[in-house]
């Protein structure tokens, strides 16, 4: 049986010693019911965007109060087009509906790009693979684990 996307977050974390903890919850599929239903603050959750910068795909993550500025990440990362990509490739690059997907593209084989916003949050949550499942971790071990390429992205 494959494994989950789940499962592969959870192992990866664990391998690399990343202390995190899992909230089973509702389902939820904005920002804001994330929040509410996880008790954090909106600006504390790691949004996951999967977006096409010139040819290749990228996974971006920006603190959940804020949206993605795409003529800065264009002029930050040095590409002429950037696109969010439609769903039907977000679920055959991540297996996932979107809203889903966690802030690694490394279980998906995807470059991570991190807004240098999200490190005003000394602890970031995000939806892990599921929507009725959370992930609470540090940002320092995020950034630890994952290594994204950080920038000003977000607005």
């Amino acid at each position: 049986m494959a494994l989950t996307v789940f499962d592969r977050l959870s192992s990866f974390l664990q391998g690399q010693g990343v202390d995190f903890s899992v909230l089973r919850h509702s389902p939820v599929f904005t920002s804001e019911e994330a929040a509410a239903v996880r008790g954090t603050s909106l600006a504390s959750g790691a949004k996951a965007l999967i977006c096409k910068a010139d040819e290749q795909f990228v996974l971006i993550v920006l603190p959940a109060d804020r949206r993605l500025a795409s003529k800065q990440v264009r002029k930050e990362a040095g590409v002429k087009s950037l696109r969010f990509a439609t769903r039907e490739e977000v679920e055959q690059l991540t297996g996932l509906a979107p809203g889903s997907i966690p802030p690694f593209g490394s279980l998906f084989n995807l470059s991570t790009w991190c807004d240098s916003r999200l490190s005003e949050q000394p602890r970031i949550n995000f939806n892990a693979g599921d929507h009725a499942v959370s992930i609470s971790m540090t940002y320092e071990d995020f950034v630890r684990a994952e290594t994204p390429s950080m920038g000003n992205y977000a607005e």
